[in-house]
């Protein structure tokens, strides 16, 4: 990307809704604009895990806002992530359709441990070049993520389902403070946050570091207070339980430095932190400049190129721990994406190569499942890649993946997709018809091959030169067949020359 050229990130937390405007300069992300809306998505979960209308409605209103904001930027500009409520609601495709559609961007919907990398990104790139070990917590609405990371990279990441938001309505529903309370709250705490000790024992880090949310809020309270500005110890956590249980309620707090909208969740926030306190046996946490949505920023930067886009190195990564053919996996791409760049040249030439990249991961892993069994290897697959610790890729990326891998053979009515989008069933006709060609294992002979496509029709049209049958019968009984699968969809398939 060009110095000049601004990014945005959204971060649709569990307690918050943020956008952080940016201008890169040198390789180096500097704000230009930062809004922030309390919408305490977190509490709109009924007992059914489904977000209530309201807490739909907060959120699309304050969407609106932003997409407002964000209007000019391009599709390649912009990314918009969202967390751990999102995560858990069961009707989260609802909220999302309408999200899209006011904020003008897709939203990712990451996964907890792919939410802790980026946590760790956005702090390591605000703080100064070290070769110290890092301890990062962020402890959010409803999640709290831990990360042991060296200069820009994370080691060990883990995301724990405990935050402020979840604990205060749980421990603190009418906002009022006792010691029973607290101590109930920390147990329990400590209770999900237990397997902790294992993955960041004493000895594994140097330094903590809080970022956003819980961390930050403390330490303004403590700055404001008189302790080191920037900075929570044991001590400081002491003086500030104290001052929460004498004010005996949210509503009778008064802390200088603390926020109006951070009050009535600051009970539960304080408890988890004071867990993380003991259980790791922390004296004293940095509070971070950086954040996820930093992290989201930065990793924009990374997706530019396909060098510095973890997600290719996740799929490389994935096509060795499971024995790919590698060969073979090369030889299908390279046929889809001949075959894709033909059917879909209305594209334009960006969104033709963000295309084609995904188009290219599916064909590598397409034979991912054949470690665990020959038969039926494309269920297998796509279960693997459903189920995977896959850095870099949103659950929805992820789960669009697995669907390619799941379709690439076999039947086309088990897929559960919009035969709607055009994009995807082209990605998904030219993955198939390169594992038809190249069945033999071999370079396949496209010469006079062309494909067409009409969306408007629903129609695709493969043209072979006169004679190629002939040359490659069982192709092009495979073509053959591949016409009658495509019948019992909206979609045509017509081969000429067969």
């Amino acid at each position: 990307m060009q110095n000049g050229t601004r990014l945005a990130a959204v971060d649709l937390g569990s307690n918050s809704f943020r956008l952080e405007i940016g201008r890169l300069d040198h390789g180096r992300i500097h704000r230009t604009e930062y809004l922030k809306e309390t919408v305490r998505q977190g509490n709109g979960l009924d007992e059914d895990r489904n977000l209530t209308p309201e807490a739909m409605q907060r959120g699309w209103e304050c969407l609106a806002r932003f997409g407002e904001r964000l209007a000019g930027f391009k599709k390649g500009e912009v990314r918009a992530v969202a967390t751990q409520t999102l995560r858990e609601a069961r009707n989260r495709d609802e909220f999302l359709a309408g999200a899209h559609r006011v904020l003008g961007f897709p939203i990712d919907v990451i996964s907890g441990r792919e939410e802790a990398r980026l946590i760790y990104q956005g702090v390591a790139h605000m703080l100064p070049q070290s070769d110290e070990r890092r301890l990062v917590i962020d402890i959010g609405g409803r999640s709290t993520e831990m990360i042991l990371g060296k200069g820009l990279d994370a080691l060990v990441m883990e995301s724990y389902r405990v935050g402020s938001v979840a604990w205060s309505m749980k421990y603190f529903p009418e906002g009022q403070f006792n010691t029973r309370a607290f101590n109930a709250a920390e147990v329990a705490a400590k209770a999900v946050l237990d397997e902790a000790l294992n993955l960041y024992p004493a000895g594994s880090w140097e330094v903590a570091y809080g970022s956003s949310g819980t961390v930050g809020a403390v330490a303004d309270v403590l700055g404001a207070g008189g302790w080191p500005q920037g900075l929570v110890t044991r001590e400081g956590l002491d003086w500030l339980l104290d001052r929460l249980l004498k004010a005996q309620s949210a509503d009778r707090l008064k802390l200088e430095g603390m926020k109006d909208d951070r009050r009535a969740v600051i009970g539960g926030g304080i408890s988890v932190l004071r867990a993380v306190f003991d259980l790791l046996d922390i004296t004293q946490m940095q509070a971070a400049q950086g954040a996820l949505r930093h992290g989201v920023l930065y990793d924009l930067l990374d997706r530019e190129h396909d060098t510095t886009d973890l997600r290719s190195t996740t799929v490389q990564r994935l096509a060795r721990k499971f024995d790919v053919d590698a060969a073979q996996a090369q030889r299908v791409s390279k046929t889809a994406r001949t075959l894709f760049q033909q059917a879909s040249n209305a594209l334009p030439p960006a969104e033709l190569a963000r295309v084609q990249l995904k188009l290219n991961w599916a064909a590598q892993l397409h034979e991912i499942g054949s470690h665990i069994s020959h038969s039926d290897y494309h269920k297998h697959g796509a279960y693997i890649l459903d189920n995977a610790d896959a850095p870099g890729f949103a659950l929805p990326e992820l789960h669009r993946l697995s669907l390619l891998v799941l379709g690439h053979r076999g039947k086309l009515r088990k897929l559960d997709v919009d035969f709607e989008d055009p994009v995807f069933v082209q990605q998904l006709l030219c993955l198939r018809l390169a594992v038809i060609l190249c069945h033999a294992r071999r370079d396949p002979d496209l010469k006079g091959m062309q494909i067409d496509s009409t969306a408007d029709s629903h129609r695709f049209v493969l043209g072979c030169r006169t004679g190629w049958a002939a040359a490659y019968p069982q192709s092009a009984h495979l073509l053959r067949e591949e016409v009658v699968a495509w019948q019992k969809t909206p979609w045509t398939l017509i081969v000429a020359n067969l």
